[in-house]
């Protein structure tokens, strides 16, 4: 690295944002397809599909806040090593998610009372703060890629706490309807 770069001043390509933009917008309508305009694939049981999903979730939001913590402890390597461990996992996710509403399609959550509302709160929260996320996550790590270090701690600032929330409701979501689901 050119130590005389200074990185505040390099620009971040007009590409990025478009391409990110673009990429999301196809992934969230594929996958609204996929749970609510088709009926799904029967013949194959990926019920145990769920708690991976559960799990790449939870393994998503560790190496989020180990590499937070790896960051701000000034481990930079190391920050880099767990948020590439996240992005795996979530890719990982996204893979195992789609082949789990391919063939099983979506599940009723039956709880009654309180629990309903708190469920359909964290439910709505996470499937849309998801949509928000996906692009500002693949922003930020474009930024990071291209070694445009200050765009990356600013649009960071918000990826964390959005990515962070949307795989720990994922967790909690899996539980919920573990507990409650049909």
């Amino acid at each position: 690295m050119d130590s005389s770069v200074d990185y505040q001043k390099v620009e971040m390509p007009r590409v990025i944002i478009p391409v990110a933009v673009g990429f999301s917008v196809l992934a969230v309508g594929f996958l609204f397809w996929l749970i609510y305009g088709r009926e799904a694939s029967t013949g194959y049981d990926v019920a145990y599909l769920a708690g991976v999903n559960a799990s790449l979730n939870a393994a998503s939001a560790f190496c989020l806040f180990a590499g937070f913590f790896a960051i701000r402890g000034g481990h930079w390597k190391r920050h880099r090593n767990f948020m590439l461990l996240a992005v795996f996992f979530s890719a990982l996710f996204l893979v195992s998610y789609i082949v789990y509403h391919t063939f099983h399609g979506d599940t009723r959550f039956l709880g009654q009372g309180l629990i309903r509302p708190v469920y359909f709160f964290i439910l709505i929260s996470h499937i849309v703060l998801s949509v928000v996320a996906l692009p500002v996550i693949l922003i930020t790590v474009s930024l990071s890629v291209t070694r445009r270090f200050a765009q990356h701690r600013k649009w960071a600032r918000w990826a964390f706490p959005l990515w962070a929330y949307v795989s720990l409701t994922g967790v909690a979501v899996f539980f919920l309807l573990k507990a409650f689901g049909s």
